[in-house]
């Protein structure tokens, strides 16, 4: 039997934690406002400041078809609806439901104060000006932004900041999907002769595996079922997926949750080479091409460039998406070339594309669609934000899986880390319920120059 282990616990905190001595004013920053459209309302019995500048920002980006863009236009909608609250006027501050009091900073300075050091050339310094201004009328001023130089900025004028903690879970304590458990060898000659394992252990997640290990090196790969409370065996794959096989204990759990209709959601996190678009393109291929389970696969990513942007792109949204998509097409052209046969594997990417079963997507053209039955690929979803993952997890109709693959550690967006990003948040969330699963991939088997380069570089 496996003994019960200790759980990891956090206390987990936030930047809306009410100071039980000081009513504080948290003056709050336009980046704060896009990544968490609700972020108001999360600052408890606390003054909610809105700059001058803040509204002139959102104000800018209300027009963009994006997620940004949407994010703006419902801060500004909830900010107009509270004109209409009788509790209250905005610019002397209106009290919501939810505790906090907030109120619009209409107040303009000229180009420079007394006192104040940096020049008003910059929406963020403006913020900071406003904030030193209500600091010298004695509120106790905390500047919240996820802007890193803004913070900064802010310390060096002895104005305390923080980043905003709402939407945030320790990429550090991430739950992994599979655990190595030390067992009597009696315990996994049981498990082969019965096909089960019951369990002593209640700290088990819903769908975790379980590499099991005895002194003796005997073992055994498991999934933990929640119902049945026991350890039962993985899937039996009778032959390759689409030419690929797994390389280890990780890629074999990947797998088994990718190929099982009951589990709707599963999260892919790790570096880059450990195979995770390719093993989720692989069972996407399995499941609509040759078990017919679903209808087509949809493969999206964010729109997000690595380095310098080369601008616009000229073509239709098909031409336009191709360059973002290169990645998708190597590994759909590895998969074919493996399945295939180097020789036919143009031939089997070309057949595959015409029978449009295959589509691609930007992320931001998901918002608003209603996908059912379909095997949805969200690859590099450390680039989105936690309410942009709920976005395209809620697009899922009956029938649809949703896979998201990335790593927190490589991030583009500006305003994201390894803790705030919707990958990172969407696993913490999720990872107590049955139609969910979450494999964290380690080991890089691109090549071993890749698997070296990973470790050292």
């Amino acid at each position: 039997m496996i003994l019960a282990q200790k759980p990891n616990s956090r206390k987990q905190t936030s930047g809306s934690e009410e100071n039980k001595v000081t009513r504080k004013t948290f003056v709050i920053d336009t980046n704060v406002l896009i990544h968490d459209p609700t972020s108001i309302t999360k600052f408890k019995d606390n003054d909610v400041v809105i700059t001058l500048a803040v509204l002139e920002e959102l104000d800018s980006l209300k027009r963009y078809s994006d997620e940004v863009g949407k994010n703006a236009r419902e801060v500004i909608r909830y900010i107009d609806s509270l004109k209409a609250e009788k509790t209250g006027d905005l610019h002397r501050g209106v009290k919501l439901a939810e505790g906090p009091k907030v109120r619009i900073h209409l107040e303009t300075k000229p180009e420079r104060v007394e006192g104040f050091p940096l020049p008003l050339d910059r929406n963020s310094n403006k913020l900071l000006l406003t904030a030193y201004l209500l600091k010298a009328a004695g509120e106790a001023i905390v500047i919240v932004s996820k802007d890193f130089v803004t913070r900064v900025k802010a310390e060096a004028m002895s104005l305390e900041s923080e980043d905003y903690e709402n939407l945030k879970s320790s990429y550090d304590e991430l739950y992994k999907g599979l655990r190595k458990v030390e067992v009597a060898k009696r315990d996994v000659d049981l498990f082969y002769k019965d096909g089960t394992l019951p369990l002593l252990d209640t700290t088990f997640r819903p769908n975790e595996y379980a590499l099991l290990t005895s002194p003796e090196n005997s073992s055994a790969v498991c999934k933990f079922n929640e119902k049945s409370k026991k350890l039962e065996p993985l899937l039996q794959v009778s032959r390759d997926i689409w030419g690929i096989q797994p390389l280890n204990v990780e890629q074999r759990c990947a797998i088994d949750l990718l190929l099982r209709d009951d589990i709707h959601l599963v999260t892919l996190i790790g570096p880059a080479g450990t195979g995770k678009t390719l093993l989720a393109l692989a069972c996407g291929m399995r499941k609509v091409f040759d078990d017919n389970i679903y209808s087509r696969i949809l493969i999206s990513r964010p729109i997000m460039p690595l380095g310098k942007d080369i601008g616009y792109l000229p073509g239709t949204k098909e031409e336009k998406l191709y360059h973002w998509m290169q990645p998708i097409y190597d590994n759909l052209e590895f998969l074919c070339s493996t399945t295939s046969g180097e020789g036919n594997g143009a031939a089997t990417l070309e057949f595959i594309m015409e029978s449009k079963k295959i589509e691609m997507e930007a992320v931001t053209y998901i918002r608003g669609r209603s996908l059912p039955k379909m095997y949805m690929i969200i690859d590099e979803a450390q680039n989105l934000t936690p309410h942009e993952v709920k976005t395209i997890i809620s697009r899922a109709g009956k029938g649809t899986k949703v896979i998201l693959t990335g790593d927190p550690t490589q991030i583009d967006n500006p305003y994201l880390d390894k803790d705030s990003n919707g990958l990172t948040f969407c696993v913490n969330r999720f990872k107590n319920h049955r139609i969910y699963g979450h494999m964290f991939l380690e080991r890089t088997e691109r090549s071993e120059l890749a698997s070296i380069a990973a470790e050292i570089l």
